[in-house]
Protein backbone atom coordinates (compact mmCIF):
# COMPACT_ATOMS: atom_id res chain seq x y z
CA UNK A 1 0.00 0.00 0.00
CA UNK A 2 2.87 2.40 0.76
CA UNK A 3 4.25 1.76 -2.71
CA UNK A 4 0.90 2.67 -4.27
CA UNK A 5 0.68 5.88 -2.22
CA UNK A 6 4.17 6.90 -3.30
CA UNK A 7 3.37 6.15 -6.91
CA UNK A 8 0.21 8.23 -6.73
CA UNK A 9 2.02 11.16 -5.12
CA UNK A 10 4.69 11.14 -7.79
CA UNK A 11 2.15 10.92 -10.63
CA UNK A 12 0.14 13.97 -9.61
CA UNK A 13 1.22 17.39 -8.45
CA UNK A 14 0.24 18.34 -4.90
CA UNK A 15 -2.29 20.79 -6.34
CA UNK A 16 -3.96 18.09 -8.47
CA UNK A 17 -4.04 15.67 -5.53
CA UNK A 18 -5.60 18.36 -3.31
CA UNK A 19 -8.23 19.08 -5.98
CA UNK A 20 -9.09 15.40 -6.31
CA UNK A 21 -9.30 14.69 -2.59
CA UNK A 22 -11.21 17.93 -1.99
CA UNK A 23 -13.76 16.90 -4.61
CA UNK A 24 -14.18 13.50 -2.95
CA UNK A 25 -14.78 15.03 0.49
CA UNK A 26 -17.12 17.74 -0.83
CA UNK A 27 -19.24 15.14 -2.60
CA UNK A 28 -19.30 12.94 0.50
CA UNK A 29 -20.63 15.87 2.52
CA UNK A 30 -23.21 16.69 -0.15
CA UNK A 31 -24.58 13.27 -1.12
CA UNK A 32 -23.17 10.71 1.33
CA UNK A 33 -21.14 7.62 0.60
CA UNK A 34 -23.85 5.52 -1.05
CA UNK A 35 -24.71 8.19 -3.65
CA UNK A 36 -21.09 9.14 -4.28
CA UNK A 37 -20.14 8.12 -7.80
CA UNK A 38 -16.59 7.86 -9.07
CA UNK A 39 -17.89 9.45 -12.27
CA UNK A 40 -19.02 12.52 -10.30
CA UNK A 41 -15.61 12.77 -8.63
CA UNK A 42 -13.91 12.51 -12.03
CA UNK A 43 -16.10 15.27 -13.44
CA UNK A 44 -15.70 17.63 -10.50
CA UNK A 45 -11.94 17.14 -10.16
CA UNK A 46 -11.36 16.94 -13.93
CA UNK A 47 -9.74 13.51 -13.82
CA UNK A 48 -10.51 10.66 -16.14
CA UNK A 49 -12.63 7.94 -14.62
CA UNK A 50 -10.15 5.36 -15.94
CA UNK A 51 -7.31 7.05 -14.05
CA UNK A 52 -9.26 6.98 -10.79
CA UNK A 53 -10.10 3.29 -11.14
CA UNK A 54 -6.57 2.39 -12.26
CA UNK A 55 -4.81 4.27 -9.46
CA UNK A 56 -7.26 3.77 -6.58
CA UNK A 57 -9.17 0.62 -7.53
CA UNK A 58 -12.59 1.88 -6.51
CA UNK A 59 -14.69 4.12 -4.34
CA UNK A 60 -13.66 2.72 -0.90
CA UNK A 61 -9.95 3.18 -1.60
CA UNK A 62 -10.48 6.66 -3.06
CA UNK A 63 -12.54 7.77 -0.06
CA UNK A 64 -9.99 6.41 2.42
CA UNK A 65 -7.15 8.14 0.56
CA UNK A 66 -9.05 11.46 0.59
CA UNK A 67 -9.76 11.23 4.32
CA UNK A 68 -6.15 10.37 5.07
CA UNK A 69 -4.81 13.16 2.84
CA UNK A 70 -6.95 15.81 4.55
CA UNK A 71 -6.32 14.63 8.09
CA UNK A 72 -5.56 17.65 10.24
CA UNK A 73 -2.10 18.25 11.65
CA UNK A 74 -1.29 15.90 14.50
CA UNK A 75 -2.40 17.31 17.82
CA UNK A 76 -0.03 15.30 20.00
CA UNK A 77 2.52 18.07 19.43
CA UNK A 78 0.41 20.46 21.54
CA UNK A 79 2.45 21.23 24.65
CA UNK A 80 1.54 24.31 26.67
CA UNK A 81 3.27 23.07 29.81
CA UNK A 82 0.10 21.92 31.59
CA UNK A 83 -2.52 19.29 30.86
CA UNK A 84 -5.35 21.78 31.34
CA UNK A 85 -3.66 24.15 28.88
CA UNK A 86 -3.06 21.30 26.42
CA UNK A 87 -6.72 20.28 26.55
CA UNK A 88 -7.86 23.88 26.02
CA UNK A 89 -5.47 24.08 23.06
CA UNK A 90 -7.00 20.87 21.75
CA UNK A 91 -10.46 22.44 21.99
CA UNK A 92 -9.21 25.49 20.09
CA UNK A 93 -7.38 23.40 17.47
CA UNK A 94 -10.19 23.45 14.90
CA UNK A 95 -12.28 26.31 13.67
CA UNK A 96 -16.07 26.06 13.99
CA UNK A 97 -16.40 25.76 10.21
CA UNK A 98 -13.97 22.81 10.17
CA UNK A 99 -15.86 21.13 13.01
CA UNK A 100 -19.13 21.47 11.05
CA UNK A 101 -17.50 20.11 7.88
CA UNK A 102 -16.04 17.14 9.78
CA UNK A 103 -19.49 16.35 11.16
CA UNK A 104 -21.04 16.57 7.68
CA UNK A 105 -18.36 14.19 6.46
CA UNK A 106 -18.94 11.75 9.32
CA UNK A 107 -22.69 11.79 8.74
CA UNK A 108 -22.08 11.27 5.01
CA UNK A 109 -20.15 8.11 5.83
CA UNK A 110 -22.26 6.89 8.76
CA UNK A 111 -24.59 4.45 7.02
CA UNK A 112 -21.90 3.06 4.75
CA UNK A 113 -19.71 2.31 7.75
CA UNK A 114 -22.32 -0.10 9.11
CA UNK A 115 -22.84 -1.84 5.78
CA UNK A 116 -19.21 -2.06 4.74
CA UNK A 117 -16.86 -3.57 7.37
CA UNK A 118 -13.76 -3.03 5.19
CA UNK A 119 -14.59 0.66 4.79
CA UNK A 120 -15.28 0.92 8.54
CA UNK A 121 -11.86 -0.57 9.38
CA UNK A 122 -10.08 1.65 6.87
CA UNK A 123 -11.78 4.84 8.04
CA UNK A 124 -11.18 3.98 11.67
CA UNK A 125 -7.48 3.54 10.87
CA UNK A 126 -7.15 6.86 9.02
CA UNK A 127 -9.76 9.02 10.75
CA UNK A 128 -10.42 7.95 14.35
CA UNK A 129 -7.40 6.00 15.63
CA UNK A 130 -4.89 8.81 14.95
CA UNK A 131 -7.03 11.30 16.91
CA UNK A 132 -7.45 8.85 19.79
CA UNK A 133 -3.68 8.26 19.78
CA UNK A 134 -3.00 12.01 19.83
CA UNK A 135 -5.34 12.62 22.78
CA UNK A 136 -3.80 9.66 24.61
CA UNK A 137 -0.31 11.15 24.05
CA UNK A 138 -1.44 14.47 25.54
CA UNK A 139 -2.88 12.69 28.58
CA UNK A 140 0.26 10.60 29.09
CA UNK A 141 2.34 13.76 29.05
CA UNK A 142 0.11 15.03 31.88
CA UNK A 143 0.81 11.78 33.78
CA UNK A 144 4.57 12.21 33.30
CA UNK A 145 4.34 15.78 34.64
CA UNK A 146 2.50 14.48 37.72
CA UNK A 147 -0.77 16.26 36.93
CA UNK A 148 -2.83 13.05 36.71
CA UNK A 149 -2.42 9.85 38.67
CA UNK A 150 -1.13 7.04 36.43
CA UNK A 151 -3.95 4.78 37.63
CA UNK A 152 -6.71 7.34 36.97
CA UNK A 153 -9.53 5.33 35.34
CA UNK A 154 -10.52 8.30 33.16
CA UNK A 155 -7.26 8.11 31.18
CA UNK A 156 -8.66 5.35 28.98
CA UNK A 157 -12.15 6.86 28.83
CA UNK A 158 -11.40 10.47 27.89
CA UNK A 159 -10.13 9.94 24.30
CA UNK A 160 -13.16 7.96 23.06
CA UNK A 161 -15.49 10.21 25.06
CA UNK A 162 -14.19 13.34 23.33
CA UNK A 163 -14.53 11.71 19.90
CA UNK A 164 -18.00 10.42 20.75
CA UNK A 165 -19.20 13.84 21.85
CA UNK A 166 -18.23 15.35 18.50
CA UNK A 167 -19.81 12.50 16.52
CA UNK A 168 -23.05 12.27 18.55
CA UNK A 169 -23.75 16.02 18.80
CA UNK A 170 -25.43 16.49 15.38
CA UNK A 171 -27.58 13.41 15.98
CA UNK A 172 -28.80 14.75 19.32
CA UNK A 173 -29.02 18.49 18.64
CA UNK A 174 -29.04 19.01 14.85
CA UNK A 175 -25.95 21.18 15.20
CA UNK A 176 -22.23 20.54 15.07
CA UNK A 177 -19.93 21.03 18.04
CA UNK A 178 -18.36 24.45 18.36
CA UNK A 179 -15.12 25.36 20.10
CA UNK A 180 -17.18 26.74 23.01
CA UNK A 181 -19.06 23.42 23.29
CA UNK A 182 -15.79 21.50 23.39
CA UNK A 183 -14.43 23.81 26.11
CA UNK A 184 -17.63 23.43 28.18
CA UNK A 185 -17.40 19.65 27.93
CA UNK A 186 -13.76 19.78 28.99
CA UNK A 187 -14.62 21.86 32.05
CA UNK A 188 -17.73 19.90 33.05
CA UNK A 189 -16.65 16.35 32.24
CA UNK A 190 -13.00 15.90 31.36
CA UNK A 191 -11.24 18.03 34.00
CA UNK A 192 -13.25 16.58 36.91
CA UNK A 193 -12.79 13.03 35.61
CA UNK A 194 -9.02 13.54 35.43
CA UNK A 195 -8.89 15.39 38.76
CA UNK A 196 -7.34 18.54 37.33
Amino acid sequence: MAEQSTARRSRFTPLRAAQLYGAVLDLLREVGYEALAVEAVATRARFSKATLYRDWGGKPQLVAAAVQYHRPVRIDTIDTGSLRGDLYALADHSHNKELAQDIALQLGLAHAIFDNPALRRTLREVMIDPVLDDIHAILQRGVRRGEVAPDCPALDLVPPMLCSLAIARPLLCDTAMTQDDVRRNMEALVFPALGI
